[in-house]
């Protein structure tokens, strides 16, 4: 069985759907993640960082623009039934700026997320102006696809557990197509970006993180965007690596979406 797919999972829908909290229908048979093995991350250290009110995660492209997973959201079209929380690691804060969705853009041939195409483009309302808050411009070739990746979010820090309040970080290495299709048979390896460690698992993203950054540092020192969290089989378990969308792959038809919302 894939691993709790997309990392989107009924544990978040089912306490959304307790606060009255419009939640979107995940893929069939696919479950969210959330960092399992990290730590918390100080306020201001990830200011890119955007929850999603259906139990997902994001990453701010433009100040009026969350790039997430095609898996966590329904069709194109106008909505205002998403609420992003922005510019805070505890969603309790009173502090936390909340924004309404405007528009929702999915990638075109999306089917599934792990068939490819698992990215998604939610217009806010109104952009951002908290200065706590930044965008995290996105790889647009695959010069950062290895190395060692940062990944954070608020899903689940142990493998089927509850969401977290608090946003957790982990650092994750990269696998290689090769031993990621091994893992994964039938990987998407042009649309995919594989990280884990293989040999010992325990650290990785789990349910409810689905559509939050995978990212590293650029030749500048500055925080790029490699993947976005998709998919995987359970969370964090030996020789089975999260499976992220390869954003340099996506990288021109994102910005080109982005120009049209």
């Amino acid at each position: 069985m894939k691993r709790q797919l997309a990392r989107w999972t009924t544990l978040a829908a089912s306490a959304l759907l307790a606060t009255g909290t419009m939640v979107l229908p995940a893929q069939a048979g696919e479950v969210t993640p959330s960092v399992v093995g990290g730590t918390r991350a100080a306020q201001g250290e990830f200011p890119f960082m955007v929850r999603l009110s259906m139990g997902c995660g994001g990453a701010l492209l433009t100040k009026q623009i969350v790039l997430t997973a095609a898996h966590c959201v329904g069709a194109s079209g106008n909505t205002t039934s998403i609420t992003a929380t922005l510019g805070v690691v505890d969603l309790n804060s009173g502090s936390a700026v909340k924004i309404k969705s405007s528009k929702v853009y999915r990638a075109p041939g999306f089917t599934g997320a792990e068939n490819g195409n698992d990215w998604a483009l939610i217009k806010l309302a109104s952009p951002v102006t908290s200065t706590a808050v930044t965008t995290l411009p996105i790889a647009g070739s695959t010069a950062y696809d290895s190395g060692t990746f940062t990944v954070a979010g608020w899903g689940a820090a142990t493998e089927g557990g509850a969401q977290q309040r608090y946003l957790r970080k982990a650092s994750v290495p990269f696998v290689s197509d090769a031993s990621c299709a091994a893992a994964y048979p039938g990987l998407v390896t042009g649309a995919s970006l594989c990280a884990g460690d293989l040999a010992n698992g325990g650290v990785d993203t789990c349910q409810g993180d689905s559509g939050g950054p995978m990212f590293r540092r650029d030749s500048a020192n500055n925080w790029i965007q490699v993947g976005i969290t998709s998919w995987g089989e359970g969370c964090a378990r030996p020789g089975l690596p999260g499976v992220y969308t390869q954003v340099s792959t996506y990288a021109a038809a994102i910005t080109a979406a982005a120009a049209t919302l």
